[in-house]
Order: C-alpha cells, then structure tokens, then sequence
C-alpha cells in the first residue's frame, strides 16, 4: 500500500514539474513571435534608428526644445539612435510638424527636432532611383518602382515612378530632391498658405529657360508638389502626391 502511494506521489510531481516547463517555455518565446509580426507602420521602440534628413545638418540639444544648449551638429544621413520617441506634435519647424526625440551620437546623448528624422536611409550621391528602391525593399517591401513611355514620336516621354511606405509630405519631399536633384535652392516648403502657389528658383542656372516649384494645396494641407525645369528642347518635372497609404514621386523627361 505504501508503496503505490509512493508511486502516485512521484507521478503527480512529474506531471506538476512538466506543467511548470511547459509554461516557462512559452512566456519566454512570446516576445520574439510578437516582434516577427513588425510592420512598417508600426511606431518606432528604443530600439530602432532613424537618418538625419536636413541638408545643413541636425543639432542635437542638451534638452527637449529648441532653446538649450547645442551639444553637436549631426550632418546629413547620420543614423541615430532612437532612445525615446516623441510622438506628440509639440512644435513647428521649417513647415513640419513634430517633436523632440532622444537619441545617441558619437556617445552623446540628446534631443533632436524628430521632423528631420526619417526610418528611410538617405539615397546616395549618384545612385539611381531604381537602385535606391532596390535596396529599400529589404527593409520596407511595399517600396516599389516601375517605369513607363508616353507622348508622341514627335515629343516622347518616359516616367518613372517611386512608391514609399509613409505618409510624411517632407520624407517624399527630401527623397526626391536627392534622387532627382530638386535645387538645394528650394527647402521644403509650408504647407500652409494659398491653394495654389508658384515658386521661383532664385539661384536659376543660365542655361535653364524655366525652374519653379509648385504648390497645390486645400485646407492648408498639400495635394501636390511638382518641380519643372525646362532647356532649350527639352524639359523635366517631379511629382509629390499621397496614393492610398503611400507616398508617390513620379519623374518625366520630355523631349520637344
């Protein structure tokens, strides 16, 4: 009798020591499952890196505003560190909306103007924008490019066009004056003001007939960006709008 008592005992531990293993195992591995299901809308953690996209560079500040001390000049395409992200709109910069984020430079710790901060590495001198998209897509799959001809035999065309993932007006704006070389001249414009609006390009190359900027807007809210620049015989222009969830820039060369 003792000794199936015994038995039942030794059973019962077992089957309460393999219950025990059972749930360790599967607290421990819920984590990595989650970060698997990542998308590229999801919002940035403390463990993601963003690129300094202003073309003068990025001050990295002692504190979280605009008014304490400069601890650095962070130059264009560095990739930081994002420590904490800011995700509430809590000023106005150069026309963009955003926060203060901190991250880490060169073993420096500090706060950054977050609307010059893009999850998009920045396009290298030189490189194309079939290239570009190539290489964004390890990251980002719904990045895409695609090519396409029109107009006449007289006056053809031939247009590519580049997809981002995002729905920021500036991420497009500074991917596209890199890719296909919008005049430094030009900063990314307010979205705020008249529904329509033209810019001049006040550093106009002589060769160059026409170079200007155009704004559409509604509500104080951007509906299209196009940059045009014509030659003697032949003429450019860039396209920024939203599609879907995406952010469109499409190039046309015409020859006349």
């Amino acid at each position: 009798m003792k000794k199936v008592a015994c038995t039942l005992v030794a059973l019962a531990f077992a089957t309460l020591f393999t219950a025990c293993k059972n749930e360790t195992t599967a607290t421990e591995t819920t984590p990595e499952n989650q970060d698997l299901a990542v998308a590229d809308t999801t919002p940035i953690t403390e463990t993601d890196y963003l690129y300094v996209t202003a073309p003068s560079g990025l001050t990295l500040r002692e504190f979280n505003n605009l008014n304490s001390d400069k601890l650095a000049v962070m130059p264009y395409g560095t990739k930081l560190k994002v420590l904490t992200n800011e995700k509430n709109n809590t000023m106005t910069v150069g026309g963009i909306d955003g926060g203060m984020n901190e991250v880490e430079f060169n073993n420096k710790t500090g706060y950054a103007f977050n609307g010059f901060l893009s999850r998009f590495f920045p396009p290298e001198k030189g490189t194309n924008a079939k290239m570009y998209v190539q290489d964004l897509k390890a990251t980002f799959p719904k990045a895409s490019f695609s090519t396409s001809s029109g107009g006449t035999a007289s006056a053809p065309t031939n247009t590519e066009t580049v997809l981002l993932p995002s729905q920021q007006w500036h991420e497009a704006f500074y991917i596209a004056q890199k890719l296909y070389e919008i005049p430094m001249a030009f900063n990314f414009p307010n979205p705020k003001g008249k529904d329509t609006e033209t810019i001049q390009n006040s550093k106009k190359p002589e060769q160059l007939l026409t170079s200007n900027l155009l704004l559409e807007r509604k509500d104080n809210t951007f509906q299209k960006i196009t940059y045009s620049q014509t030659s003697e015989g032949f003429g450019s222009g860039i396209t920024i709008s939203k599609e879907g969830t995406m952010m469109k820039i499409e190039y046309t060369e015409m020859v006349k």
